[in-house]
């Protein structure tokens, strides 16, 4: 359709390790860069299911002697997994298009309460990707000799700048490689839990006895509220069990055609396999009676138990079990990168964050919301220096903030949709229940790990509320601003610019003196550029063309018919405006996800059928510009006037005071 730019080097570096575009026009595209529900549980579901690496041994852990109650932790546990999973298939039956807690909290409380939420889940990304990289690094070099810790941080920097690499690819390839890994682990964990089972079948009536002694023991030794709450504390700290039970719902934008019932599938595969490896692994723990060892995971201890009698072979399962445990973790990184960008382009829509968050690559993912995900991992990484303990604690706080939010959303939403929707006692029981165990799982964590670092969870979200404010702030300003414009320059009295009509009508001239005006949309800021430009060149032009660009961004990525549609309804009404005053008129739509390339690109084109063409393109002017709103605003004329110049091509930026 129009020449393309030659490419540099560095971009035919960036292409070998990221991929060539995509093309818009290809009609399977959304087909080839979706997941099926395995796909999708294994990309999105592994940030769940690697947290059994570290949520039960948590719980655990607190029972001390009492470890016979983790039964009852282990229970509990399973049924919240089972409670918030069901809650949020709810959610993506109503919210189909994704965002998980954030667009709940958005559309069923309030726009700010969804931002809360938006902003606790991105932190909450960041964290995964962190948490999981240094925990898998951790693992990684409890192998190798001591004198390689120093290098563990090094190790875990070139983890995360590979899955960088691999997700600005896009996700469907970011995913693929990583099946055999997950595969392994779900194989040698369910063979372990089966295997430890299996062989202390005599010894299960044993265990039902023990259990009810320890009740006994422990109800004496602490009394009935004592042991309550050591079983509550428990629960409360294996919180970082449920912590990627959202990565669906937010997700969903990249799972296979007829999304809900894929996204659906998909929590169903997670919420069975993690609650499969909490409670049996807890089992486990018991049945070999594990005590902690210095230097070493729970997950290690019982597994080196397990296959003490193995000899050689049991050496080779431990080390495979846990390496597969390692890259697991590092597989789990994979939910920040998926989902984090994605909420980050949503809250960009909405006017939370700049607007170049909502842009997609020529791969077709947020490139920009990758980068910053990566690079805020890589600060979080080095300011803990990949400290667990620590990282977990920021962790579950954001976690459960957005947990509850979507919780209290979706029970208003059940309240006031009663008298409309058949079964909504069982719907809003569900989610009642949901947001009991996440308010007291919130609180809890939030007390007891208040003074080791939790403090710091609220500093960091209410510092990113802010900043979003101030985002918010700066567009509606410029929103008022731009209304103004479109008032006055198309308000009732004036509903449209009216121009000198050229000296010779009725013949059309392709090498007659033509002016092409870049637009973006039929407003104020475009009717001000074509006529500000018609009355300074008076009577110099014939021909009047008009090229308007739809971005395509993650919030339209499937629904491109319609921004075709829009954007030719409206350059047709600037095309009309110029005929009724006497000029021949053209109008071009193009679409695409980089509109410097495309629409300079195009430039060749026009220029074959007009060789006289001048092109022009409006820019808004602010009354006060600061770093804060050239962060803000896109200056997109500048770069397409950088690129025509560097060919010879004249582009002349209108300015447009608001």
């Amino acid at each position: 359709m129009f020449a393309k730019p030659k490419k540099d080097f560095f971009s035919k570096v960036r292409q070998f390790f990221v991929g060539k575009p995509r093309s818009l026009s290809d009609q399977s595209l959304m087909h080839n860069i979706s997941l099926v529900a395995f796909f999708a549980w294994v990309g999105l579901g592994a940030d769940g299911l690697s947290s059994s690496c570290y949520g039960p041994p948590e719980a655990f852990l607190v029972l001390q002697q009492h470890y016979y109650l983790g039964i009852f932790v282990a229970l509990a546990s399973a049924l919240t997994i089972f409670i918030i999973s069901s809650s949020y298939s709810q959610i993506i039956e109503i919210f189909p298009q994704g965002g998980g807690g954030y667009l709940v909290a958005s559309n069923l409380l309030s726009p700010k309460l969804g931002m809360l939420a938006g902003c606790a889940l991105l932190i909450d990304y960041v964290l995964t990707i962190t948490v999981s990289i240094a925990s898998g690094a951790d693992a990684i070099f409890s192998f190798l000799p001591a004198e390689l810790i120093p290098y563990k941080i090094v190790f875990a920097v070139a983890i995360l700048f590979i899955l960088i690499l691999m997700n600005m690819r896009g996700a469907r390839e970011s995913v693929i490689p990583l099946v055999p890994i997950f595969l392994i682990f779900v194989i040698s964990h369910v063979f372990a839990i089966v295997y430890a089972i299996v062989t202390h079948a005599m010894m299960l009536p044993e265990v039902a006895r023990a259990t009810s002694a320890d009740v006994a023991v422990s109800s004496s030794q602490l009394g009935f509220l004592g042991m309550i709450l050591l079983v509550l504390r428990a629960y409360s700290m294996g919180a970082g069990t449920y912590t990627g039970i959202e990565a669906v719902s937010n997700g969903l934008p990249i799972l296979r055609e007829p999304r809900v019932k894929t996204g659906k599938r998909t929590m169903l595969y997670m919420a069975l396999s993690l609650s499969f490896m909490v409670v049996g692994l807890m089992i486990a723990y018991l049945l070999y009676r594990v005590e902690p060892v210095a230097g070493k995971t729970l997950n290690a201890v019982v597994f080196g138990k397990m296959t003490a009698g193995w000899g050689s072979w049991g050496i080779y399962f431990v080390l495979i079990t846990l390496i597969s445990e390692a890259a697991i973790l590092f597989v789990a990184a994979q939910a920040g990168f998926l989902d984090g960008p994605r909420v980050l382009a949503n809250m960009a829509v909405d006017g939370w964050a700049p607007k170049r968050f909502a842009i997609l690559s020529d791969r077709l993912v947020t490139e920009n919301g990758v980068l910053i995900m990566g690079f805020s991992a890589l600060i979080m990484m080095l300011a803990t220096q990949g400290s667990v303990a620590f990282l977990i604690v920021l962790y579950s706080i954001n976690v459960f903030i957005t947990f509850m939010l979507s919780q209290t959303g979706m029970v208003k939403h059940w309240w006031q949709e009663r008298n409309k929707v058949k079964g909504w006692i069982r719907k809003i029981t569900v989610n009642g229940i949901g947001l009991i165990f996440t308010v007291f799982i919130l609180i809890s964590v939030s007390v007891i790990k208040f003074n080791e670092g939790g403090w710091i969870t609220f500093v960091i979200t209410g510092t990113l509320v802010l900043i979003s404010l101030a985002i918010k702030n700066e567009y509606k300003n410029v929103d008022k601003m731009i209304q103004k414009l479109e008032d006055k320059i198309m308000g009732p009295e004036q509903p449209y610019p009216d121009f000198i009509p050229p000296t010779e009508t009725g013949i059309f001239d392709p090498k007659a003196k033509t002016a092409v005006f870049f637009v973006k949309n039929f407003n104020g800021i475009g009717a001000q550029t074509v006529s500000t430009v018609m009355h300074s060149f008076r009577g110099v032009f014939k021909n009047v063309l008009f090229v308007q660009f739809g971005l395509i961004n993650s919030s339209n990525l499937s629904h491109m018919q319609d921004v075709k549609i829009k954007i030719k309804r409206e350059v047709n009404q600037y095309v009309d405006l110029m005929k009724r005053n006497g000029y021949h008129s053209e109008g071009f739509c193009l679409t695409g996800t980089d509109t410097v390339d495309e629409t300079s690109g195009f430039v060749s084109t026009i220029l074959k059928s007009f060789p006289n063409a001048v092109f022009f393109g409006g820019q808004v002017v602010f009354p006060r510009e600061t770093a804060f709103s050239r962060l803000m605003h896109n200056y997109t004329l500048f770069a397409i006037q950088r690129r025509l110049f560097s060919k010879g091509i004249s582009f002349f930026v209108v300015p447009v005071q608001l």
